[in-house]
Parts: C-alpha cells; sequence; structure tokens
C-alpha cells in the first residue's frame, strides 16, 4: 500500500475528474489546496437540506439529557409506598444509586464498544444501533418487574448513551457544511439540554401518578424510533465513505460514487455539479496528511492523534473536575437561602436552571462561528473561576450574603453553557484525524463519562472531608488550570474544514 503523500495522490489519480479544480487529484506533482495555504473551493449547500442530517443525530442527546431529567423524578416516584405501583419500593441507598447512575455506567461500556466498532459500523450505522439500544432499555426499564431487570435496562439505554454521543458529534461534523459546523454541534449541546428541561417537566407531570416512574421512562421510546427511522433514511458520512477508499476496504470508484452521491443529498439542490470537485479536493488533502495508512491501536496515542487526545480528552476532563454537577448539586439550597419559594420544590429550581441553561447555549450556538472557539472557551472559563472562588467565599465567610451565591450560582452556569458546555462536545468532534476519529473520540468519551462518575462519586466524601467552601476553592484552582490550557493548548478551528485542522492544527 502506498504510505506517502505523492505515493498516495499518483494511486488516487485513476479516480478521474469531473471539471477542473485548484484541489485536482489528476497529477502527483500538484500540492494539495492545504499545503499551498490556499482555500479549497467554497462549499455549496442549503441550509434547509442541513437541518435533518443534524436533527436525527441530536435526537441521541435530547434523549441522554431526557434521561438525566426525569431520572431525578422517577427516583421520587419509585420510593414512594403509594405511588411506586410496586412492591418493591423499599430500595436502599445503593439500589437508588445503581438505578441513577446505572445509564452513566453502560454509557462508559458503550464509549469502550465505540473503540473496537465505530470504524467498522460508520457513524450512520452506529447511531441506528444506538436508537436500537434507547428503545430496548426505555422499554426493559419501563416494564420491569423486579429490581434487577430495570438495571439491566438502564444498563442497555446507557450502552446506547454512549454509543450516540460518540458518533452523533462525528456524523454532523462531517457532514455539516464547514461554515455551520460549528453552529451545528453547539446546537447538540442546546439539545441536551433541551431534554433535560424536558425530562423535568415530564417528571413533574408524572410524579404524581401511580407508577409513574414507568410512564417517565417509556415517554422516550417515540423519540429512540423516530432517530433510528431518520438514520436509515439518512445517507453515510461521505468523509467515512472516502476513508474506507483510502484504506481500500471495498472498490475505490464505487466508494468515489456513492460519496457523490451522499453529498449530494446532505446538501440538497444547491450543491448543482460540485459535488465531485468537493470529492476530490477532499481525496487530495486526506492523501497529503497520509489518512491511507492503517491504523494501529499503538498510533492513537501517538503523533498527530496525541495531540488531538490532549486537546479534547482535556477539554472533557476539565468540563467535568471543575465542579459542574457539584455546583448544580448546591442550587436548590442556594435559592432557598435568598428566599426564593420554589428552592423548596427541587424540581422547579430544576426547570428554571435548566431554561436559563437553554438560553445561554443558544447564545453560545449563535455567536461560535463569528466569535471563535478560543475566544468563547477562555471567557466562560474565566467566568467559571470568578464564580467558584465566589461560591467557595460564600461558604466560608459570606453565608449572610445569600446574593452572593445567587449570583456565584447563575454566572457559574451561565459561563459553563457559553464554554465547556458546548465547545468541548465541539472541538472533540473537529481535531481527530479522519482515519482515528472513531477510536479517538472514544477514548475522549470515555474520559469524559469516566470523569462525571469519578466527580460525582467523590464529591459527597471530599464535601464531608473539606467542607463546602474548600471544595469550591478546590475547584477555582483546577478551574485556573484549565484556563491555562486552553490558552496554551487549544487551537482555533473557526473556518477551517477538518482537513485543514489536520493539516495546520496538529
Amino acid at each position: 500500500m502506498a504510505t506517502d503523500p505523492e505515493q498516495a495522490r499518483a494511486r488516487l489519480s485513476s479516480f478521474g475528474k469531473v471539471g477542473k479544480s485548484s484541489g485536482e487529484i489528476g497529477s502527483a506533482d500538484e500540492e494539495p489546496l492545504i499545503a499551498n495555504g490556499i482555500r479549497p473551493s467554497p462549499e455549496n449547500y442549503s441550509v434547509s437540506a442541513a437541518i435533518l442530517p443534524f436533527l436525527f443525530p441530536a435526537l441521541g442527546g435530547l434523549l441522554y439529557g431526557y434521561d438525566i431529567g426525569s431520572t431525578s423524578c422517577a427516583t421520587i416516584s419509585i420510593e414512594s409506598p403509594t405511588l411506586s405501583g410496586i412492591s418493591w419500593y423499599g430500595l436502599s441507598s445503593v439500589e437508588i444509586g445503581l438505578i441513577t447512575s446505572g445509564s452513566l455506567y453502560g454509557a462508559l461500556i458503550g464509549s469502550i464498544l465505540a473503540f473496537n466498532i465505530a470504524d467498522i459500523l460508520g457513524r450512520r450505522r452506529e447511531l441506528i444501533l444506538a436508537a436500537l439500544l434507547y428503545l430496548v432499555g426505555a422499554l426493559v426499564t419501563a416494564l420491569a418487574p423486579d429490581f434487577i431487570i430495570m438495571v439491566v435496562g438502564r444498563f442497555v439505554f446507557g450502552i446506547g448513551i454512549g454509543l450516540a454521543m460518540h458518533a452523533a458529534p462525528m456524523y454532523i461534523a462531517e457532514t455539516a457544511p464547514t461554515p455551520m459546523r460549528g453552529q451545528l454541534i453547539s446546537l447538540k449541546e442546546f439539545f441536551i439540554v433541551l431534554g433535560m428541561v424536558g425530562g423535568y417537566g415530564i417528571g413533574s407531570l408524572l410524579v404524581d401518578l401511580v407508577a409513574g416512574w414507568r410512564y417517565m421512562y417509556g415517554a422516550s421510546t417515540p423519540l429512540a424510533v423516530i432517530m433510528g427511522i431518520g438514520m436509515w433514511w439518512l445517507p453515510a458520512s461521505p468523509r467515512w465513505l472516502l476513508l474506507c477508499a483510502m484504506k481500500r476496504k471495498g472498490d475505490m470508484q464505487d466508494l468515489r460514487e456513492s460519496a457523490i452521491s451522499c453529498l449530494c443529498r446532505l446538501r440538497g439542490q444547491s450543491i448543482g455539479d460540485s459535488a465531485p470537485t468537493e470529492v476530490d479536493e477532499i481525496l487530495t488533502e486526506l492523501s497529503y496528511v497520509g489518512e491511507d495508512k492503517e491504523v494501529s491501536l499503538r498510533e492513537v496515542f501517538h503523533g498527530k492523534c496525541l495531540k488531538a487526545l490532549i486537546i479534547g480528552a482535556g477539554l472533557v476532563l476539565f468540563q467535568q473536575i471543575t465542579g459542574q454537577p457539584s455546583v448544580l448539586y448546591y442550587a436548590a439550597s442556594i435559592l432557598q437561602s435568598a428566599g426564593f419559594s420554589a428552592a423548596s420544590d427541587a424540581t422547579r429550581v430544576s426547570i428554571l436552571l435548566g431554561l436559563f441553561k437553554l438560553i445561554m447555549t443558544g447564545l453560545a450556538v449563535l455567536v461560535v462561528e463569528r466569535l471563535g472557539r478560543r475566544p468563547l472557551l477562555l471567557g466562560g472559563v474565566s467566568g467559571i473561576v470568578i464564580s467558584l472562588f465566589l461560591l467557595g467565599s460564600y461558604y466560608l465567610f459570606l453565608d449572610d450574603v445569600p446574593a452572593v451565591a445567587v449570583v456565584a450560582l447563575l454566572l457559574y452556569v451561565g459561563c459553563y453553557q457559553l464554554s465547556f458546555g458546548p465547545i468541548g462536545w465541539l472541538m472533540i468532534s473537529e481535531v481527530f484525524p479522519l482515519r482515528l476519529r472513531g477510536r479517538g473520540l472514544s477514548v475522549a468519551v470515555l474520559v469524559n463519562f469516566g470523569a462525571n462518575a469519578l466527580v460525582t462519586f467523590a464529591f459527597s466524601p471530599l464535601k464531608d472531608l473539606l467542607g463546602a467552601g474548600i471544595l469550591f476553592y478546590a475547584f477555582g484552582v483546577i478551574a485556573v488550570l484549565s484556563l491555562a490550557f486552553i490558552f496554551f493548548i487549544v487551537p482555533e478551528t473557526k473556518g477551517l474544514t477538518l482537513e485543514e485542522i489536520e493539516a495546520k492544527c496538529l
């Protein structure tokens, strides 16, 4: 197999060309566009045609958020002697913990599975499998006759979460037009928050019904069906097809024609006759950066992928260990201390905070392609640092000034949704080289869910050991470190194609 750019371009010249462009693969002497510092041809696309290739994968994020919101209400229902509708309602704290975190542990397993199957299945089929697991997990949980079966259902649903949160950012990143990529991937975070708000809202409506928890979990099944049917209808990622062509996994000419056909479906009529040119430009750039080489497990932790792994896994690690679950844990008590009557109702507090998160995430979606990734990360994390030190000071020195805690809480939530929330998922979907994207992103997603589980598990013991004030100061110090990490390590990817990111930023 050809292993250097010149040999790869010579081999790919057999594809032939439709029309003439600066990214033509017809000559081994031509330098790719990125090597000459020339931008690829402008992408022709229809905004309306880009909606469905975003929407159906984003339903995976919506279902993930719904699971978080509905479970907080479902545990209240299932513990009620009068409203649970079961004889095994007397669950221990460990058993309630398994119900609450069962999907998280399943997501960890899903992330590990994705490492091995992502590039075999492709992004589209991985999302179809995720939708199937969502459906089976929701039905098993909702119809569970006993505790064990319920936990199995939660675990299966969680595997679906792991696969969906791995494949959805990849599919959206690889199919979205470059000028819209940042907005669409950030909008997936919006869908996660929207799902959380929906879960809180539906849960609050059903929590007073007998066996309401069954309806809460069953309510996610229609969305899982829609997601599965939608992903079945959508085309495969053209870049994944071209990766298969580069690796000679099938007839190269057929795969190129399939990629052109898929790109036409994804872009709509606006693409006109430029699809072959765009596909050949992508092929040229992929051959230049060496995407035709076979992937080894060792390579995931070396070279360009190691740098991408440091950027992506670092961001999602700091996303979790700067205390986001811990801050929200104190939300009800902070608002109650400030005299808000709704603070006595945890569900209403969750809905109010969820709506605020929704607004701030929407703001991030609107400005991410104008301001860029780095400004949002640096500005948002700076706000997080301030908010964490304010919260620490409130619990140590300023407990008679509850307004400080309320301002700090809202500042934290708002800044998180402007920075780590959407931009973390955006960056991990952009920075990995194509042939390593499936495995690299699975490691980043595993780090995300693993850190989430660790922070959730360690929070209560650390709070008892250090006290809330010192703990929030510690989170503040970690946030300062994350600010330095972003400033020195994280590149700006605004306006760059995925191939340009690999060539220029790694």
